[in-house]
């Protein structure tokens, strides 16, 4: 049997994923204590993912060590890896990403990038294996279930590859994990959403000392 198509991410109390530009992400802490924008750039980024960093299912998948908190967010964390047999991602987050993960890059398991550039697979210690796809979302996603198997498909994202699929009537579930900040700015997760094909159906609502994690079923109108 086929498992779910999910994506679940944090967002801020006024509806943004990341910041207002991501190249935040790809600066050094040089470059972020001299220009003021990157330096705010990286606090809000902390800001959001706060819920996240002290959980001890978080760090030790990172190996940042044994510790961290247990509770019912790290049960979260470690349920979504679980869960999870494949991921999927667009290139700009993949780029990001392969200048900040470590070197055993924290999903264990195949990654499937939507992209135009071609490029061989690239294998990382620990059972991470990016595969680079040329032909679109559908065809990520075939190839990501053929090897999930019975295990759930994660859009990783970013925000564009998220809304793609959503918009595509590809995904089953997702989970967002509200944090309490604000940004005012940034990449809203579901701006230019297609919402006359999108309908919602609550499952889960339980808050922590950090977040509000919401579940919702994704149907089509």
């Amino acid at each position: 049997m086929a498992g779910k198509v999910f994506f679940s991410v944090s967002m801020s109390l006024d509806g943004f994923s990341a910041p207002e530009s991501m190249e935040g992400m790809l600066a050094t802490p040089e470059q972020r204590d001299r220009n003021p924008r990157l330096k705010q750039w990286t606090a809000q980024w902390m800001d959001l993912q706060a819920w996240i960093f002290p959980q001890r299912f978080f760090r030790q998948n990172l190996r940042l060590g044994d510790d961290g908190e247990e509770g019912r967010d790290n049960d979260i964390v470690r349920e979504t890896f679980e869960r999870t047999g494949a991921s999927i991602m667009g290139k700009r987050m993949f780029d990001l990403g392969e200048q900040a993960w470590p070197e055993e890059a924290p999903f264990h398991t195949p990654v499937f990038v939507v992209t135009h550039q071609r490029r061989d697979p690239w294998e990382r210690p620990g059972g991470t294996t990016f595969h680079f796809v040329n032909d679109g979302i559908h065809s990520a996603l075939g190839q990501a279930r053929d090897v999930a198997g019975d295990r759930d498909v994660r859009i990783s994202g970013g925000s564009a590859t998220i809304l793609a699929y959503l918009n595509a009537g590809l995904v089953d579930e997702f989970s967002i994990a509200l944090s309490p900040v604000l940004f005012g700015a940034g990449t809203r997760l579901f701006d230019g959403v297609d919402a006359s094909r999108v309908a919602l159906e609550p499952i889960r609502s339980e808050a922590s000392s950090r977040a509000t994690h919401l579940s919702y079923v994704v149907h089509s109108r």
